[in-house]
């Protein structure tokens, strides 16, 4: 009867105990609560939301309802970070190594994409032979030798998140602040990290549309963390136009090591150069920001980073060689040209519909399973605020064959708008939430 009382409460505007979550998270592992009761109380809290404390109570829950790692070992400070998703979004992968050439462990378990945002696994394997699913232990010593290791989830830790999960993806539940809180802070917190950032990711192309949306997200997370122990700090991020040039698996893997080079595209650089800082500043390895930047770019520009990132691709099966030589990565035999039937100004390059054609040209998949092209994808050439002339490129596509061509040109054009006066200018930063 317990699911009833607390569907019946949670509908009614009542809260639910932290003892309660977790006789009934242990209950549904259990099957003793059905799907069905599952999904009533997960809409009940879609419209009636849950207090903070409840939020907390949740996470906890959900963290407690499996394994966590056990890093304590290392001496070292343990940093994460986690971004909210996005398209063009290859943070992570440029972070992991540049934070570790400092000294810091940066232990990932990531994900794969779906729909119109990318997937950082999906992305790492399109490095040949690099492997997502070490064991625990081989995690640990990836982690010892290199200083990070980026893998995929294990069922082993937070169980109930992946579960509940893939429950409100069928009942349209996902949009839940306190909902997306609890799942991504409880799968953070198993990972042992001493402390984490978050890269809160707001407009088109991210979850959270608004500003308004995203703070109330970061403010949300940030305080299951701390209360949590660990020191937790976000920052919000513009996500209405890609970030980066490059959208798809190989394309996205390349551009992360022109970056680690020093010769990327100068927003992408400008968001790691503020997270890193973050990140190093929370580690306590420096107390000045300005201090921390130095650390920052001279590890990043100073080819130290890109070492690392190499020795993590190595270290994982993967054929480092990659590094220098981009023929060795999958990559599309084809090439169409978006071209500019006017001149004037970039006024907008959407990004979810940029999202949507790379998907649709095969970068990404609409199921779990599903196959994904890691050589396929778009690269941007022209950037919202550049002037244009018609003819201009606008877009690259790299396709195999034709591909659903037609549709992924659709939501190109859709996607860019050209006006006779340049638009205001929008920061890749928006704030902080510490």
């Amino acid at each position: 009867m317990l699911a009833y009382q607390l569907i019946e409460r949670k509908r009614d505007g009542g809260r639910i105990e932290p003892g309660e979550w977790q006789e009934l998270i242990a209950s549904y592992l259990r099957d003793e609560v059905t799907d069905a009761q599952m999904a009533s109380l997960l809409m009940a809290v879609f419209f009636r939301g849950l207090d903070r404390d409840e939020t907390a109570a949740l996470t906890d829950t959900m963290l407690h309802s499996g394994a966590s790692l056990d890093l304590s070992h290392l001496t070292v400070p343990r940093l994460d970070k986690h971004s909210t998703g996005g398209v063009g979004d290859k943070v992570s992968l440029i972070l992991a190594p540049l934070i570790a050439s400092l000294g810091a462990v940066v232990p990932m378990m990531s994900g794969r994409g779906l729909g119109h945002t990318g997937g950082t696994l999906d992305k790492l394997e399109s490095i040949p032979g690099y492997r997502i699913d070490l064991t625990i232990e081989e995690f640990k010593q990836v982690l010892r030798d290199v200083g990070t290791s980026i893998i995929g989830q294990t069922s082993a830790l937070a169980p109930a998140d992946k579960k509940l999960y893939a429950l409100r993806d069928v009942t349209a539940t996902v949009p839940s602040i306190p909902l997306i809180s609890a799942s991504i802070m409880s799968k953070k917190l198993a990972e042992g990290s001493s402390a984490l950032v978050l890269d809160v990711k707001c407009g088109d192309g991210a979850f959270m549309k608004n500003l308004e949306d995203a703070r109330a997200l970061a403010v949300s997370m940030v305080a299951i963390g701390t209360q949590a122990g660990v020191r937790t700090e976000a920052v919000l991020t513009d996500m209405s136009a890609p970030l980066g040039r490059a959208v798809g698996n190989t394309l996205e893997i390349i551009e992360c090591l022109e970056t680690l080079k020093g010769t990327g595209p100068t927003e992408l650089t400008g968001v790691i150069r503020v997270l890193a800082r973050r990140m190093v500043m929370l580690a306590g390895v420096d107390r000045d920001e300005t201090a921390a930047a130095r650390r920052v770019d001279d590890a990043m520009f100073s080819g130290r980073a890109l070492q690392v990132f190499a020795k993590l691709i190595e270290r994982q099966g993967g054929n480092a060689r990659v590094v220098d030589d981009y023929s060795l990565l999958p990559a599309a035999p084809d090439r169409e040209l978006l071209l500019a039937t006017r001149g004037g100004y970039v006024t907008a390059m959407r990004a979810e519909a940029i999202g949507r054609a790379s998907h649709a040209l095969g970068a990404g998949r609409s199921r779990v399973g599903d196959a994904v092209d890691h050589g396929v994808g778009i690269v941007v050439t022209s950037q919202p605020g550049d002037s244009v002339k018609a003819g201009d490129t606008l877009l690259e596509l790299h396709h195999r064959g034709g591909r659903n061509l037609e549709a992924a040109l659709a939501l190109c054009r859709e996607a860019i708008s050209i006006g006779d006066e340049p638009p205001a200018p929008r920061q890749k930063v928006l704030g902080e939430v510490r």
